[in-house]
């Protein structure tokens, strides 16, 4: 799977792996779009899940805002965001949200010498990279982090997304968290008013840039950065240790997260506490209607995610995200039956 999200074309991989629906008379077709960020694990489980049951699903991976957009315009079956709705957003749209799996987003970079989990990087210096006040490599401040590292006195290329983006929501959320700086000139948004840098769509087209791009630093969830092969950094955690993103750094920041406490579960898990804590760690949600027009391809859209915590754990991992806890995936479970229902008050999902 790896090679193939690498080396084919996302029109390609959306109609060849995820499939453009369901076969056989009785199945439906199942449709959904937005993030980018799950999307490696989303087209695995897909293809794991049509092996299984032939039921098919097609996921445009167009970005949070994308995905937002269309199921509000009811053009899916559902969407998907890595910047959670508001309590609020969620009851003026009908709309109910769950948690589908965490992973982690990570700094990439492109500079000759330098290799993968080498280079550390702190947040206020990254806020000020993407600032544009740091503006070569070896600038004092990055120098300092890094005393063993020959680094070049190459211009840095910033490269951004372009698109309304949940990756840049967290990105944006955790640099305002450490730096007062970007929190006032620049804030936290799924779309940003950027002070530098080149715009790409998608973490596909984040990391095609960088890795295109000499002296280049973005930011992809990090399914992307090995599967692209590109030089991910370390960084330095709130409790100022060294981590590198792994699997464990990123189940040690949501450890001790508290789901119930925001409505939809939408917990932001950046900056978390911990020695081992990775702090660019997010969750990625699934947004679809209380009462669906279409009750049966949201009933086999349920059915999906449900086949997905239950049996999608260890394929999650491989691509290094975080699995949900079976406590978090208990209490989903019994908000789709209590809140998902047919016009006539019947739950479209019941254990």
């Amino acid at each position: 799977m790896r090679n193939a999200i690498s080396g084919l074309g996302l029109a390609a991989l959306t109609a060849t792996v995820l499939g453009m629906g369901a076969t056989g008379a009785r199945a439906v077709d199942i449709s959904g779009a937005g993030a980018t960020f799950p999307y490696p694990i989303y087209a695995k489980w897909a293809d794991a899940y049509k092996k299984e049951t032939g039921v098919g699903m097609n996921y445009q991976s167009i970005g949070s805002g994308g995905g937002i957009k269309q199921i509000k315009a009811k053009t899916v079956t559902f969407g998907a965001t890595d910047a959670p709705l508001t309590g609020k957003d969620l009851d003026e749209s009908g709309l109910t949200q769950f948690p589908a799996v965490m992973g982690g987003i990570v700094p990439v970079v492109n500079l000759d010498g330098v290799k993968p989990d080498e280079l550390v990087i702190d947040g206020p210096t990254l806020a000020k990279i993407f600032l544009e006040e740091i503006k070569t490599w070896n600038d004092p401040a990055i120098q300092k982090l890094n005393p063993s590292v020959k680094l070049p006195s190459q211009a840095i290329a910033i490269v951004h997304r372009s698109d309304g983006s949940g990756t840049t929501y967290n990105f944006a959320y955790y640099l305002a968290d450490v730096s007062a700086d970007w929190k006032s000139k620049v804030g936290v948004n799924t779309a940003l008013q950027w002070p530098a840098g080149i715009g790409a769509k998608g973490n596909e087209g984040v990391a095609n840039n960088v890795a295109q791009t000499k002296g280049a630093i973005g930011y992809v969830e990090y399914a992307y950065a090995k599967q692209n092969k590109l030089t991910f950094t370390k960084m330095i955690n709130k409790d100022g240790k060294p981590v590198s993103p792994t699997s464990e750094a990123f189940q040690a920041a949501a450890a001790n997260a508290d789901w119930k406490s925001q409505p939809g579960y939408g917990v932001i898990l950046a900056n978390q506490p911990g020695e081992k804590s990775w702090p660019m760690t997010a969750a990625t949600w699934i947004l679809i209607y209380k009462q669906p027009q279409d009750t049966a391809a949201t009933t086999e859209a349920l059915k999906f995610f449900a086949w997905s915590y239950k049996n999608g754990g260890k394929m999650a991992e491989e691509l290094d995200y975080v699995p949900m806890p079976t406590n978090v995936v208990a209490d989903i479970e019994k908000t789709w039956s209590g809140e998902i229902k047919d016009s006539g008050g019947k739950p479209l999902f019941t254990n």
